[in-house]
């Protein structure tokens, strides 16, 4: 199977193409190799490579900055994947897509589901919702994965942020009121490549539209962070352990506000799909002993 993958360099791209499966002739191409929001770029590229799946990664996610650059972040997340979904639509190719857990408003008391109302309180959350709707509207053959917290040993994120930090400072102040998922970006790509494989196999009776996969079990953000923390000492990846101290939203202010509770109810990917949920803490050994080779 012929596989484009978009956004190649980041997070879930990097282990798109680091975990590609043998039976995958893979197209990875990167925003300078291939600009999502230029439409007739994208149209170039599928009639050179014919791609049979089409594998959107690419996306804007800077967070904070998007409140700011409302237009970059609506050509990457919104009219991007407009674009791809006319052009899989015209080429008869499926696309599968990856959104978040900011489409929702975080007021929940229970993971959210596919049919929850969407609320998104950010410019990042809303440009997502917007790609979202439109890959839904504009491609028949769709599977939108939301995930969320995603961490790997590539690229910027929480879990390196976490390591840089601890190295520097003796206290680190974490949000402790803010709950969701840590999703690996490998696990992510894995569920994919397992998607991808089952459309492979039987195409005529795939279970199309949307879908959530994130990781588990539930944590904070102070959660997450005292277990980075207490395995990287104990791998020998930071020279000290420092105190992780807890603290409300409220004294971490920033200009997009994150959701206070977004994590995911993954049951219908499993019973469709039978794809199961990753245990994040598992994953994040497995990205400590990457980082310790690299």
């Amino acid at each position: 199977m012929r596989v484009l993958v978009t956004g190649a360099d980041g997070q879930v791209g990097t282990e798109l193409r680091l975990n590609v499966p043998e039976w995958v002739e893979l197209i990875a191409l990167n925003s300078r190799q291939l600009d999502i929001t230029d439409l007739q770029a994208v149209e170039v590229c599928m009639a050179q490579y014919r791609p049979q799946l089409i594998i959107n990664a690419a996306a804007y996610t800077a967070v904070d900055r998007a409140q700011t650059e409302q237009q970059q972040a609506h050509a990457v997340n919104a009219s991007g994947p407009a674009n791809l979904a006319r052009s899989a639509e015209t080429a008869g190719a499926a696309l599968f897509h990856i959104s978040t857990d900011y489409v929702f408003d975080g007021v929940s008391e229970s993971p959210y589901d596919e049919s929850a109302l969407t609320s998104p309180q950010t410019v990042y959350g809303r440009t997502k919702l917007d790609g979202e709707q439109a890959v839904a509207e504009l491609c028949t053959r769709h599977l939108i994965l939301r995930t969320s917290w995603v961490f790997s040993a590539h690229g910027g994120n929480f879990v390196k942020t976490m390591l840089r930090l601890a190295s520097e400072r003796d206290v680190l102040r974490v949000v402790a009121d803010q709950y969701g998922g840590p999703t690996s970006a490998k696990s992510i790509a894995a569920c994919l490549w397992t998607l991808a494989s089952e459309y492979r196999g039987k195409p005529d009776s795939f279970c199309w539209g949307l879908f959530h996969f994130s990781g588990a079990p539930i944590s904070s953000w102070y959660g997450f962070a005292e277990h980075i923390v207490a395995v990287a000492a104990q791998e020998g990846l930071i020279e000290k352990r420092p105190l992780v101290e807890p603290i409300p939203s409220t004294d971490f202010p920033t200009p997009a506000p994150r959701p206070a509770f977004s994590a995911l109810n993954c049951d219908k990917i499993r019973d469709f799909h039978a794809v199961e949920l990753s245990d994040w803490r598992e994953d994040l050994s497995a990205v400590f002993a990457t980082l310790g080779r690299l």
